[in-house]
């Protein structure tokens, strides 16, 4: 007959068993996954053969740029930057459909800045944003963004190099115009429409 000291140690060890047996499963996930997805290290391969290692890579660039992105606004401010290309200016005019949006981007270098106000005939969504350059596709960092807006104005120093710009989407039930005008040391602007080629202008 099994004592109930027996039974207490026995309950023990079947507790131990258990116990260990998580943390192996739990290590073997930690390895296995968790470690390509989050850090990009792989020591088993088991994140190439499930798609996991391009998702930590992916992470840790975005994690990157934010912090560059992040100790650049927070750093001293640049006095003077001297610019070899002529100052640029514009007025420009797009048509935004009824449903429709779009993008248009300048290209800037680090430090270099950008003075820009536009207004809509309507209340428009809008986010001013920037792709830096090396960023993984579709990354996007932010600077502002609105709802029922039909106009802003300001000056950005750009955090980093790469494109900056504003996108629009007309949510309303009418073709809306909005008009932009900008000025700084850009020397492209690009663009963006779905369902149609980019249209990238050099500015001299």
């Amino acid at each position: 007959m099994t004592t109930q000291h027996e039974q207490v140690i026995e309950a023990r060890h079947r507790i131990a068993v258990a116990a260990g047996a998580a943390l192996l499963v739990a290590g073997l996930v930690l390895v296995m996954f968790v470690l390509p997805a989050e850090f990009a290290v792989d020591p088993l391969g088991t994140g190439a053969k499930f798609g996991l290692l391009d998702l930590g890579i992916t992470g840790q660039q975005v994690e990157a740029l934010e912090t560059a992105a992040a100790t650049g606004a927070g750093g001293e401010a640049v006095i003077v930057v001297p610019q070899d290309r002529t100052f640029q200016r514009e007025t420009v005019e797009f048509k935004v459909a009824a449903g429709e949006g779009m993008e248009y981007k300048y290209r800037l270098e680090k430090g270099e800045a950008l003075l820009y106000s536009w207004k809509a005939t309507g209340p428009v969504h809008f986010e001013f944003h920037a792709a830096p350059d090396g960023a993984p596709r579709g990354y996007a960092q932010t600077y502002e963004t609105g709802d029922e807006t039909s106009q802003t104005s300001g000056t950005l120093t750009a955090p980093f190099s790469g494109i900056h710009g504003w996108f629009w989407e007309n949510r309303g039930n009418q073709e809306i115009i909005v008009t932009l005008t900008s000025a700084g040391y850009y020397n492209i602007a690009h663009e963006f429409r779905t369902g149609a080629p980019v249209k990238n202008k050099m500015l001299q």
